[in-house]
């Protein structure tokens, strides 16, 4: 399906220098006639007005960045162009999407390259070319800076968040079909009624009043107490003065965080006198939303190392450590130079698979700093180590170290039993310990919080540790194989409105309890029942495959809807090609291993089914359906 580009395919003129040119986008969301997966397409040439370098001298410069490319031979221009898109497309972070196909014509190459986020595919196209043109000029880019405005492009699209990349990374290796619901914000994995959708975390199947619940930090905390689960003793305060007056009846160190604390926003810990508080009230007051009351939470301090604990429907998966961020003294660089040196490092660069987030600098720091008798200003002598936070944010900069293998099986049943009391597919439990390798019993462990969407990329990519498959874990809640979340598909290439209307009469007969959705150039059905049909044709696809009721889909993808939008969905269980275009003959390569394809021309009708090869010819008055309403019982 072509995606909303506006007028962008018009031909983008070579300036006069230029030695390549590169025209008529699209953008398909799907398999097309050049790959089979969503792809940005182009056409690329050579233009008369500037003569290109030989392939040598570009592979020269080029093979510096990736060496890989230095070592190999290439036929044309075209041919280096597109090798080199697929490397540059991995983005420095290993994205998924870097294949390409050509296909060559007269005077110009179409190039295909895989594409989820079709803003980015096009800032890649429009690199890699001014890289080209730069190399031909004997100019020199700025080749890192442009790559890291790519890898922000990505990671700002609806596909970049870490969780939600991680876990569409792991369904497209899992072969488990996902798309993008762009009205409700959403990842759909998984078709019809084998469906489950979500945003990072937070599926459509989890409780909204346990996720609600996990959000009211007070409410939480009682409920676990009552449970007996171990949390600090504090009390919700709406003022300053009762914050003071809690901290004086409870006893400093103290830690304070908005009730509707998020991404440790307004948390303060191990505070030790009223100055301090005040100030971390102030913090906590500024980080509520306008629209919420002022509910702020004043606990004990405990003493010991910031964990993560996850659970997965229920059961512990992983454990993380989180240390405050930090910089180690060289002997002459002040604390604000190390902070930027440490920023710069590739594990800090805020993509979807980065480790480290980008350290913070704010006024929290600097109080930090100041209490510590230090400032940015200050130079730290050489090998020492600063932290810049008592609190152990990864989102500003934090470090995660992997600490699964360690844990105490009390503090796992721990984990667990707190997850049996939250309908939720996934939850963070934060807690304090000094090690989880001592159960809770017998330590000071305290949980600080309970989480209803939790990160995941801490888990599977830690700065220290090998990691845990999180999204591998969750997907497989859902599905234990690709084919859990995949219902029938049968494709016709040509197929008319009393026809599609015969065969899922033929269907809903034998399964009556049956929802089958069709598509056809002239309507959407859903069990004989008319639905309003799109002018975008993969639209009405989407929806019928959106439906959590749908046993079966029948479509049809003729020459032009193929050419002009690409197809929906990947593969299908069966394909029936009537006198088929050689643009339609395509629907029989995206197909499954063990699929049905149904070939006529002519009166001569071809069966080929998991290898086997069946030939007959039909009657002068025998309708093609017949030769192919057997076929669709046995799927």
């Amino acid at each position: 399906m072509l995606s909303q580009i506006g007028n962008d395919t018009v031909r983008i003129n070579a300036r006069i220098t230029d030695a390549f040119d590169i025209f008529n986008f699209k953008h398909y969301i799907g398999p097309n006639l050049y790959l089979d997966t969503g792809a940005l397409i182009f056409d690329f040439a050579l233009t008369n007005d500037w003569r290109p370098l030989p392939i040598s001298d570009y592979t020269s410069v080029i093979g510096k960045r990736y060496p890989q490319l230095g070592d190999e031979e290439y036929q044309s221009h075209a041919k280096l162009f597109a090798r080199t898109l697929s490397e540059v497309a991995k983005l420095n972070i290993d994205l998924h999407l870097y294949r390409t196909n050509l296909k060559s014509y007269q005077n110009y190459t179409k190039i295909a390259l895989q594409s989820l986020d079709y803003q980015t595919s096009k800032l890649i196209v429009f690199f890699v070319w001014d890289w080209f043109e730069a190399i031909t000029q004997s100019l020199n880019i700025d080749f890192d800076n442009q790559l890291q405005n790519l890898q922000n492009s990505f990671s700002q699209s609806v596909y970049g968040g870490p969780t939600n990349y991680a876990l569409l990374r792991t369904a497209y290796q899992k072969d488990i079909p996902t798309f993008y619901l762009w009205e409700e914000g959403l990842i759909q994995y998984g078709y019809g009624k084998k469906q489950v959708r979500s945003f990072a975390t937070t599926f459509n199947c989890d409780s909204h009043l346990d996720s609600d619940f996990t959000t009211r930090k007070d409410d939480c905390k009682a409920f676990l107490k009552n449970l007996g689960f171990p949390v600090p003793n504090g009390d919700i305060v709406a003022s300053k003065k009762q914050a003071l007056s809690i901290a004086e009846n409870i006893g400093y160190p103290v830690s304070i965080k908005p009730v509707s604390a998020h991404k440790g926003m307004g948390v303060t810990a191990d505070i030790r006198n009223s100055k301090d508080l005040k100030y971390a009230y102030d913090r906590a007051y500024e980080a509520i939303p306008n629209f919420e009351s002022i509910r702020i939470i004043v606990e004990q301090s405990i003493k010991g190392r910031d964990f993560s604990l996850l659970c997965v429907n229920g059961k512990f998966v992983a454990a993380l450590e989180r240390r405050p961020a930090s910089i180690v003294g060289n002997g002459y660089s002040n604390i604000k130079e190390l902070i930027e040196q440490e920023n710069r490092k590739p594990e800090r660069l805020d993509t979807p698979n980065s480790p480290m987030n980008q350290i913070q600098c704010d006024e929290v720091m600097e109080e930090y700093l100041y209490q510590q008798n230090l400032s940015l200003n200050s130079v730290p002598k050489k090998n020492s180590t600063i932290y810049l936070r008592k609190v152990a944010n990864l989102s500003a900069g934090g470090v995660s170290i992997d600490t699964t293998q360690n844990i105490h099986p009390d503090n796992i049943i721990l984990a667990q039993d707190i997850a049996q009391y939250f309908d939720l597919t996934c939850l963070g439990i934060d807690v304090i310990t000094d090690s989880l390798a001592v159960s809770w019993k017998e330590s000071n462990l305290a949980i600080l919080e309970i989480n209803a969407a939790p990160g995941i990329m801490m888990h599977f990519n830690p700065v220290e540790g090998v990691g845990v498959d999180v999204p591998s874990t969750i997907l497989d809640t859902f599905f234990t194989n690709s084919e859990d979340a995949k219902i029938p598909i049968i494709t016709f290439n040509k197929i008319y409105l009393k026809e599609l209307q015969e065969i899922m009469n033929h269907i809903l007969l034998q399964h009556p309890e049956w929802t089958v959705g069709g598509v056809c150039r002239d309507a959407v059905l859903i069990n004989q029942s008319n639905k309003i049909f799109s002018r975008d044709y993969n639209t009405n696809i989407q929806s019928l495959l959106r439906n959590p009721n749908l046993d079966l889909l029948i479509a049809q993808y003729d020459k032009d809807i193929l050419e002009n939008h690409g197809m929906f969905y990947h593969k299908s269980n069966m394909v029936i090609l009537d006198n088929p275009s050689q643009t339609e003959m395509i629907l029989s390569e995206f197909v499954f291993d063990d699929s049905t394809v149904i070939l006529t021309k002519q009166n001569k009708v071809t069966i080929t089914r998991q290898g086997l090869i069946e030939e007959h010819s039909l009657a002068d008055d025998e309708p093609l359906i017949q030769a192919y309403l057997k076929e669709i019982s046995r799927i």
